[in-house]
């Protein structure tokens, strides 16, 4: 990208990466006079950001709290570059405890959870967030609430890792138990005949047809935390389950059961989703740089997003990307349409 044209011995910004960051993360600055006289100093919109390392060609800052999607500017001296739109998710909720991806469902409404420790009995096990950013209990009878998916239907499924049964919940709340036996059940992802897919930690993806019949449907690696499943446009399942090791693998899973490695080289990879354009996105780090990785049609890894404690994702019918961190939800308008989940 070339470098933005200025005068007078201004900084000049030539490229910031990755495209969008939540609090915690870092942005790294590429461009040239941003350290002539004194250390460069970085804004964002009206907060500054913090300089991890500062040299005349390279800043790399990390996004303080409280700032929001505006405009990046790199000071040195009297002097201060042009600005750079800088996409920055905001809070929408906190005091959470996400262990996957959360739920939206076709108006928008965002639903997540407050899991626990293994075993821990919690006052609201599912909230929901409506379109006002409004915090909401939804269900409140259940333990270790996990896995998050809504059926073609829009009945929302809730797995528990503490008892291994996944639960149907009606838009207004009523839980009642789909099936049971399902393990240290983590991810839920439906098939397009609606089928629901459930990975228990242990080592195995069990399928449930839609009449509740229960078949093995592969076995891999168990994980040290969960799987987290996705279906992708070309008809296999993804799966992630973070191990001990840090170089480990999204893997794809064939209509036949077949499991082969997609793409290795993350750290801890967790939650997916996949854009319109079939590209896959995983929260995960990349090269030690923590946040959402992105991964083309090409089998290439790029950071999208920087952040920190990221554990899910989901794309909204707006347009935005949902996250869900280790304690908090977090809101990007990124402009990227989500592929259909079902």
């Amino acid at each position: 990208m070339p470098i933005r044209k200025s005068s007078n011995g201004r900084p000049q910004i030539a490229q910031v990466t990755p495209v969008a960051a939540i609090a915690g993360g870092e942005l790294k600055i590429e461009g040239k006079g941003f350290a002539r006289g004194d250390r460069p100093r970085v804004t964002i919109g009206e907060v500054a950001a913090p300089v991890v390392i500062g040299s005349d060609s390279l800043v790399i800052v990390r996004v303080p709290e409280g700032a929001a999607a505006g405009e990046l500017v790199v000071a040195s001296g009297n002097q201060s570059s042009d600005a750079w739109a800088c996409d920055i998710g905001i809070p929408i909720a906190d005091n959470l405890h996400p262990v996957a991806n959360p739920a939206i469902d076709s108006f928008g409404n965002i639903y997540t959870t407050f899991s626990g420790s293994r075993g821990q009995k919690v006052q609201v096990a599912v909230y929901k967030i409506d379109l006002n950013f409004t915090l909401k209990p939804f269900i409140n009878e259940m333990m270790n609430a996990t896995g998050l998916a809504f059926d073609r239907h829009g009945l929302l499924y809730v797995s528990s890792r503490h008892d291994g049964v996944v639960y149907q919940v009606t838009p207004t709340g009523n839980l009642s138990m789909f099936v049971e036996g399902m393990g240290v059940a983590s991810g839920l992802a439906f098939d397009h005949e609606s089928s629901l897919y459930v990975g228990d930690r242990q080592g195995t993806i069990f399928k449930i047809s839609p009449n509740r019949q229960i078949f093995v449907f592969a076995t891999l690696e168990p994980s040290i935390a969960a799987y987290h499943l996705a279906f992708g446009p070309d008809g296999y399942l993804y799966v992630t389950g973070p191990t001990t090791s840090s170089f480990d693998s999204v893997y794809r899973v064939a209509a036949t059961g077949e499991v082969e490695i997609f793409y290795r080289g993350l750290g801890r990879p967790q939650g997916m989703a996949f854009d319109d354009e079939g590209q896959l996105y995983v929260a995960a780090s990349l090269g030690g740089r923590k946040g959402v990785v992105r991964i083309n049609s090409s089998r290439q890894a790029s950071l999208f997003l920087s952040g920190p404690g990221i554990v899910g994702l989901a794309f909204t019918p707006s347009r935005s990307l949902v996250l869900t961190t280790t304690n908090a939800v977090y809101r990007a308008d990124v402009g990227i349409k989500g592929r259909p989940l079902n």
